[in-house]
């Protein structure tokens, strides 16, 4: 059977089947917990603020824009809810970058056969900390959770051309001081 897409469950739920917001929750769950606990690293917090996206979709869904990607659009509300309780609790965004995202970064450099796999990763955390909240959440939507750039423009409310050459220019910089250690 194949994959009913987004927008479709959108439109079967807003003409009354509850059983389509169930698919879409179960469908973005993980992907937004895993985005929200990258930002906050805890993981009760992650939790409460994943719910509330929930909510906040559930509240908003009739106002959902049906010519744009469903799946930009609930990411947008997870960035936007985790800066409204970072704003709130006064906590700094963490700059600590999980060991998957890393690994899927490294080899995309190719720079493994270079160096041995820990090394390299532990490199590549610590020039990750050194950049904007911006570039690193570019690099995670991309990267981990596997969004176009399209759609990466959309929840940062950039414009395309933006997002890809801020791309661009990241992955040359880490290449360059990852190359100098």
């Amino acid at each position: 059977m194949p994959k009913i897409l987004d927008e479709q469950l959108v439109n079967d739920y807003l003409a009354g089947d509850e059983k389509s917001l169930e698919i879409l929750i179960k469908r973005y769950l993980k992907p937004i917990y895993s985005f929200v606990y990258k930002r906050i690293n805890n993981f009760q917090e992650a939790e409460d603020i994943t719910q509330e996206v929930f909510v906040r979709m559930w509240r908003n869904i009739k106002r959902f824009d049906r010519k744009k990607s469903f799946r930009a659009w609930i990411f947008t509300i997870a960035k936007n809810t985790t800066i409204d309780f970072i704003r709130k609790y006064k906590i700094a965004s963490t700059k600590k970058v999980d060991n998957t995202f890393l690994e899927k970064l490294a080899s995309s450099f190719n720079l493994l056969e270079f160096f041995e796999k820990k090394e390299t990763i532990n490199k590549l955390s610590l020039v990750l900390e050194k950049l904007s909240d911006d570039c690193r959440t570019i690099l995670s939507l991309h990267y981990n959770e596997y969004l176009t750039f399209r759609e990466i423009a959309e929840i940062l409310k950039h414009p395309l051309n933006t997002v890809k050459s801020r791309h661009r220019r990241v992955l040359i910089q880490l290449k360059k001081l990852l190359s100098q250690n």
